[in-house]
């Protein structure tokens, strides 16, 4: 259980792979689900996604909000594949 402050980035970062080699998807789309249920989808597309190096993304999400966020990023077509994950924002008085 990853647990950060309100207000700090949190980076998460995923690999893709097709049969164990990094693979760069065609389409890269991370979804975040706020505490009150607000989701923001974002895409490499847009450069709002991060890649690193070849089959390497990661997304520094912003958190203003107190409980827990989950997210999935996923990519299509050349590297079809799924990784999801939660995190807990706290405040510094708790």
């Amino acid at each position: 259980m990853a647990r950060y402050y309100i207000r700090q980035a949190v980076r998460e970062t995923v690999t893709f792979t097709v049969g164990g080699v990094a693979t760069d998807p065609t389409t890269v789309v991370m979804t975040v689900k706020e505490p009150d249920n607000t989701e923001t989808v974002y895409t490499y597309a847009l450069a709002q996604i991060t890649k690193d190096s070849t089959g390497v993304y990661h997304k520094d999400i912003s958190t203003d909000q107190v409980g827990w966020h989950f997210w999935e990023m996923y990519g299509t077509g050349a590297c079809e594949a799924a990784t999801q994950g939660s995190f807990e924002i706290v405040s510094y008085f708790d």
